[in-house]
């Protein structure tokens, strides 16, 4: 059964990352914008919320009042007109962009993608380098930035592009990797355990948590979400339609999902939108901290 949709904002290019405020607005990373864009269900108008150049991917709230996004300069075909480094930044409430970091351990970033706040405060994201499923020119790692603002890499992974990561109450981590299909899980002590492996055309992007402990997967070219246990078991598929990339849980039941439009990697189409879906579960409260 397809779930009715409600188009929040349009004429977006590359949506991604999204993360509901305090206040109720969204935010969300506007890719081919080169901006953090925000939409306010009071007046129902989408703006600019921080104009941060080259390509943002991800952002979410820390607890000093920040948006931490992260930043790649490139998205298949296309390349940012303003240049930034593959790096994490942070926008102050007062509107400074800065950027945080841009290696771990003395290795440069290909891509940051998605990013989490731990139940620790620290700041965890996928580094997936540049989407090429014919070539994977990027190996995958698993980066984390201490309080101090201090990265290290967590993980070495092989050519698999991971791509949406949260963090769980007992300090796992779990992301998904979109050229593997597969599901992983992090423990605390480091053990990884694969806990699912999704369908064929079931490219995951995007994760997020609910109340029950539940994994909700967007997946690029399925149009709708897939939706694991904690254990990995597959529970339901939720269809959308649209392209669809990351999503997030907003108050009230609702999940805000970013829907890419017909496929395009080239920048020239601003056919993206972030949608509104009634799924009458509410997610688990985002774990917040702050860097530097």
């Amino acid at each position: 059964m397809k779930k009715p949709m409600i188009t929040r904002a349009r004429g977006l290019g590359h949506p991604e990352g999204p993360y509901e405020l305090d206040d109720g607005r969204v935010i969300y990373a506007n890719t081919y914008a080169s901006e953090i864009g925000v939409w306010d269900p009071k007046t129902n108008n989408q703006a600019t919320y921080a104009f941060v150049g080259g390509g943002p991917n991800a952002c979410m709230l820390g607890s000093d009042g920040a948006v931490y996004s992260t930043q790649t300069p490139n998205v298949g075909t296309w390349v940012a007109p303003v240049h930034r480094p593959p790096s994490i930044q942070k926008t102050s409430a007062g509107g400074k962009v800065e950027i945080l970091v841009s290696e771990a351990d003395g290795v440069k970033f290909d891509g940051p993608n998605d990013l989490t706040f731990g139940p620790d405060g620290r700041l965890y994201f996928t580094d997936s380098g540049d989407w090429n499923q014919a070539e994977k020119p990027h190996p995958g790692r698993i980066i984390v930035i201490e309080k101090n603002g201090v990265a290290r890499i967590l993980e070495e992974l092989d050519h698999v592009y991971p791509n949406g990561i949260v963090a769980e109450p007992d300090g796992s981590i779990v992301w998904v990797e979109s050229y593997t299909l597969s599901v992983v899980r992090r423990k605390p002590d480091g053990t990884k355990t694969v806990i699912h492996t999704l369908a064929e055309g079931h490219i995951p992007d995007g994760l997020k948590i609910d109340v029950d402990g539940n994994l909700w997967i967007t997946t690029v070219a399925s149009g709708g979400v897939d939706v694991l246990s904690r254990e990995g078991k597959h529970l339901h598929f939720l269809d959308v339609g649209g392209t669809l990339l990351n999503c997030c849980f907003g108050k009230g039941g609702k999940l805000f999902v970013c829907d890419m439009g017909p496929f395009d990697t080239s920048g020239a189409a601003m056919t993206g939108q972030l949608v509104e879906v009634d799924v009458g579960v509410e997610g688990m409260p985002l774990f917040r901290g702050a860097i530097g």
